[in-house]
């Protein structure tokens, strides 16, 4: 069964109410035009209770991650891939402003992480953190429109290297929302979006546990999130 963009399961609902949520992001984008400083905070803002507490929706998103009855595993992590991807690259917009050559001259997570871009010709390239977004971000949507990957035509098949390339996509989205966990959360709490972010990178990591997409070496610089967030 083919056509992963054509979903409407029983955890469409939820997914739909989570997708509002971050919509709004188009909005707040606006109010960082007001915004001077962020607040003082320590090392890791994002460890704090007061801010780690904040999410937009109580939904059970281990039961929103399972793969619904009567419906197959890899058009279930297609849906969810796409879903991702759309709202991640919301709130990488929204503080896309904050993320520039001077702030951010190396991708960097938690820990001093550096994640370096790899071409076509294999070759490993240290770039700007807002470079590697668009890098990222842009090989994404191209897999994501390709029919031949992510097929919408009914009676359409993955192909057998799907899975494969199904990680490569989480691996990258998780080095992007690592990055504004290490340099940009006090953005986010400034601009009173970070309840957004919270639960975003919950149900992204919820998602991942469940379906084993990512190794655990690549989600470790924020293992300490990941455990305070889950707990």
């Amino acid at each position: 069964m083919g056509g992963c963009q054509s979903y409407n399961g029983s955890g469409d609902e939820a997914s739909t109410t989570l997708a509002a949520h971050y919509n709004d992001l188009s909005i707040l984008k606006l109010k960082n035009n007001n915004i001077q400083n962020a607040p003082s905070l320590e090392e890791k803002p994002y460890l704090q209770e007061h801010f780690l507490r904040d999410r937009i929706a109580d939904i059970d998103l281990f039961t929103l991650s399972a793969l619904p009855h009567s419906l197959e595993q890899q058009e279930w992590i297609a849906f969810n891939t796409i879903s991702f991807f759309q709202n991640i690259t919301l709130i990488s917009s929204a503080l896309s402003e904050f993320c520039t050559l001077t702030t951010c001259p190396t991708a960097s997570g938690p820990g001093n992480k550096v994640y370096e871009w790899t071409d076509e010709q294999g070759r490993r390239l240290k770039c700007s953190a807002p470079l590697y977004t668009d890098y990222a971000l842009s090989y994404i949507q191209e897999l994501l429109t390709d029919e031949n990957v992510f097929p919408t035509r009914a009676g359409a098949q993955f192909p057998p290297g799907f899975m494969f390339l199904v990680q490569k996509v989480f691996l990258l989205l998780f080095r992007t929302l690592a990055h504004l966990y290490r340099a940009h959360y006090r953005d986010a709490i400034a601009m009173e979006i970070h309840p957004q972010l919270n639960t975003l990178f919950t149900h992204f990591i919820t998602f991942t546990h469940t379906f084993r997409l990512l190794e655990p070496s690549e989600t470790a610089p924020l293992d300490d999130l990941i455990t305070a967030l889950l707990l």
